[in-house]
């Protein structure tokens, strides 16, 4: 299988190269941003905000409320995707991304200011829910825009390393959200930690708002949205249709391939970042710092696994080494964790660095292979649509649905099960598109 290296060849417009390098950075880092502020919900719903918010009940319920919550953010960034993609395939993609900066800022600053249950009773937990769901519109809005500030930006033949830029926002705000968390649990005793450190790590989430005006500022609008903005100017206005229409009505199919294909990868990284984080330290004792640390460490290696990835899509196209991954998550399901149920730390560590690589090798090229899938008129709309599809059925639920599973079945082979289910649909989902590839 293989598609070709762009289905839709970005444009050979000379650009000073370090123009490119600021665009590059700038998506880069705005992605970094927004997923470190994300990503800090997910990991304190799994360590204090069951407690804090949803006391009622037993510890596995209050657990499973945190994690109902957590998963409301997926829900809503399929509402982000469309919104921002409508505006940004006829606006441009800059002033979307500087709007869904704004907004996580705006968003993450406020649950780490939020009351708890035991000061404001109900409007606690509702107002979370609340703060959870601009989260979830933000980031389906920013990574569209970040993705493709980057890889409209890329230099022929470079467009799978320039998106892996992009990429590399999510093990770095990971890395950044675990070592705020770590250092907010070293210093400071159990009760300090759940009584407000735990607020820190949003609180930093203000920076956020730095980026958004560096961008507004500073960052220009892609050259292929540029001439896009071009032909449809050139089109009679009761003739154009809009994005989201035109996706619907000719390309729904590819869109739901697209969240087919990739699901699984965000099911399995948010069963090792969150789920499992929950039970390790709940159910098989142990410690938490030691959880983050492994988790942090895992991270740092996919700051070179996903523009390996990546780099080498470029060469040997984005299906395979794409395909690879998905393939790889199905076969190591069952020894994560088999490994992970011996309740040593080494092991945690093993399981996760295998499948971590696996999910970096699909991670890579995602972001280009799934620009290549649309034209510039409607990519923004196409690509968020596709990628927040699998980000709801896949990563939203995950963690919430491995609860449900372990408590169900007393075994973990269910996850993996869970899992393996995911990688069929993925691989059956690539087979497709790239028959599709193939037929042009």
């Amino acid at each position: 299988m293989d598609m070709a290296p762009s289905a839709h060849p970005p444009t050979t417009t000379a650009l000073p190269t370090v123009n490119r390098r600021r665009v590059a950075t700038a998506a880069a880092l705005a992605s970094a941003v927004e997923w470190y502020d994300y990503f800090v919900f997910g990991i304190a719903a799994a360590l204090v905000l069951g407690d804090l918010y949803f006391p009622a009940g037993s510890p596995t319920a209050g657990v499973l409320a945190a994690f109902a919550t957590f998963a409301v953010g997926f829900l809503a960034r399929p509402i982000g995707g469309i919104v921002a993609g409508q505006l940004g395939d006829k606006r441009g993609r800059k002033p979307m991304l500087v709007l869904a900066l704004t907004l996580m800022g705006i968003a993450t600053t406020g649950i780490g200011l939020l009351p708890t249950y035991e000061t404001i009773g109900v409007a606690a937990p509702i107002l979370l829910v609340l703060f959870r769901v601009l989260q979830g519109i933000a980031v389906g809005a920013q990574w569209g825009g970040a993705m493709l500030m980057a890889t409209e930006y890329a230099p022929e033949g470079k467009r799978g390393i320039y998106g892996s830029f992009v990429q590399l926002g999510v093990p770095i705000g990971v890395v950044t959200a675990n070592t705020v968390f770590l250092l907010a649990g070293a210093f400071t005793t159990d009760s300090e930690f759940a009584g407000w450190a735990w607020r820190v790590p949003f609180l930093v989430g203000l920076l956020v708002l730095v980026l958004a005006w560096y961008i507004h500022t500073r960052v220009e609008e892609t050259p292929e949205f540029r001439e896009a903005e071009k032909r449809l100017a050139e089109e009679e206005k009761a003739e154009q249709s809009s994005p989201l229409r035109t996706i619907l009505r000719d390309h729904l199919g590819t869109v739901l391939l697209a969240g087919g294909s990739f699901a699984v990868n965000t099911a399995t990284f948010y069963i090792i970042i969150t789920g499992v984080l929950d039970y390790t330290t709940r159910e098989l004792g142990m410690k938490k710092s030691a959880v983050l640390t492994v988790s942090l460490c895992v991270s740092l290696t996919q700051l070179v696994l996903i523009p390996a990835a990546a780099a080498l899509s470029d060469k040997v196209g984005r299906i395979r080494v794409y395909a690879l991954g998905a393939a790889g998550i199905a076969l190591w399901a069952v020894p994560l964790f088999l490994l992970i149920d011996t309740g040593s730390l080494l092991w945690l560590a093993v399981g996760s660095f295998v499948a971590s690589c696996f999910l970096s090798i699909m991670y890579g090229p995602q972001a280009a292979l799934f620009a290549e899938l649309f034209t510039p008129e409607m990519r923004y709309t196409g690509a968020s649509l596709g990628y927040q599809i699998a980000a709801v059925l896949g990563g939203g639920l995950a963690p919430f649905v491995m609860v449900l599973l372990l408590e169900a079945t007393g075994t973990s082979m269910s996850v993996s099960a869970y899992i393996i289910g995911l990688a069929v649909i993925a691989l059956v989902s690539i087979k497709v598109l790239a028959d599709r590839a193939s037929s042009r």
